[in-house]
């Protein structure tokens, strides 16, 4: 029975990858800093209330894992700039001193799930692999590359079984709109409440968009199967622009008698105009690939939007963040 620890499991990506991990041979542990799941958790899986910082706390639990994926980081890219000294001592800090004290607590595997949208920066070599430049221009881009190079000094200075995974754009059931991240999502939202959906610059930038089941699938495959000490891409290695993502959400709206309504500003100096990334490093080392066609994993995330956090078209949107997906 091999025991795995999930910092950060009851969000968006944590959710979906409890559902994989689940099987006879493995026992999970979920921590989190809420008192109690922000979302429901399936039966059989311990959750416990902690800080990440906590010396004590963490020792407790790591010292009765053999695997742990560190899903944890408490800001978006959008809140990163709003605040980036905040960015960085509410991550930096709780992470190096997780590989601290997982260096020294027999760790067989631990993930770090980094961001492979945020991490390489504007980048001429498309599709971005892993060995590219990585040049973030966000500070959310620039703390997650910094827990990066510690694990990887931890890995190399104490033997910390570390190896990282960089998942693109994610999408998909449960993902929750409005909250600074994920276009799909609240172009979806906005749409159904009949808002205004901002694209800046006629495309909106391109980005590489990933279901969040294969997202889990590939974290799964890493920890599996990958080697200590790597990074690998979690992606589909096709480029999508905004605007193609309307195209694609505009049949679901139709169908439900309602009209995309699209406001184009001038673009932004901070958004990095393509990141499209190569994912051929995870299929070698593991024969993981992605399984859900897009256009399949677009009419799962609008039907989830619809039965979970909507009456009908025209009603108002449902609060309540946590719902958990379907």
């Amino acid at each position: 029975m091999t025991r795995i620890c999930i910092l950060g499991g009851t969000g968006f990506i944590g959710h979906h990858l409890i559902k994989q991990l689940q099987s006879p041979a493995r026992e999970i542990t979920v921590i989190g800093r809420n008192a109690v799941p922000t979302r429901e958790l399936p039966a059989g899986i311990e959750y416990r209330s902690g800080d990440y910082g906590d010396r004590y706390f963490l020792r407790g639990v790591l010292r009765e894992a053999q695997q742990v994926v560190a899903l944890a980081h408490s800001t978006v890219p959008k809140t990163s700039f709003d605040d980036p000294v905040n960015d960085i001592l509410t991550n930096l800090p709780s992470a190096v001193n997780l590989f601290d004290i997982a260096s020294d607590c027999g760790i067989e595997k631990l993930v770090f799930v980094s961001s492979g949208g945020t991490i390489y920066g504007r980048n001429d070599a498309v599709p971005i692999a892993e060995s590219s430049l990585q040049n973030p221009i966000s500070p959310y881009g620039i703390t997650k590359l910094t827990i990066e190079k510690y694990a990887m000094m931890f890995n190399e200075l104490r033997g910390l079984p570390f190896l990282c995974v960089r998942p693109a754009n994610a999408y998909g059931e449960g993902q929750i709109p409005f909250s600074g991240q994920g276009f799909v999502a609240t172009a979806m939202a906005s749409i159904l409440e009949d808002r205004e959906v901002v694209l800046f610059g006629e495309r909106g930038t391109v980005r590489d968009y990933i279901h969040v089941s294969d997202v889990a699938s590939g974290i799964v495959a890493a920890l599996e199967r990958g080697k200590v000490g790597e990074c690998y891409n979690i992606a589909s290695g096709v480029g999508r622009s905004n605007r193609d993502i309307l195209d694609a959400i505009a049949p679901l709206a139709r169908a439900m008698g309602l009209t995309p309504r699209i406001k184009v500003e001038p673009t932004r100096k901070f958004d990095v105009p393509v990141n499209v990334l190569d994912p051929a490093k995870l299929e070698r080392a593991t024969g993981w690939s992605p399984l859900v066609e897009f256009e399949a994993g677009m009419a799962r995330t609008w039907e989830w939007l619809v039965q979970t956090r909507y009456r009908g078209a025209g009603d108002a949107y449902r609060a309540g963040g946590d719902a958990a997906p379907a």
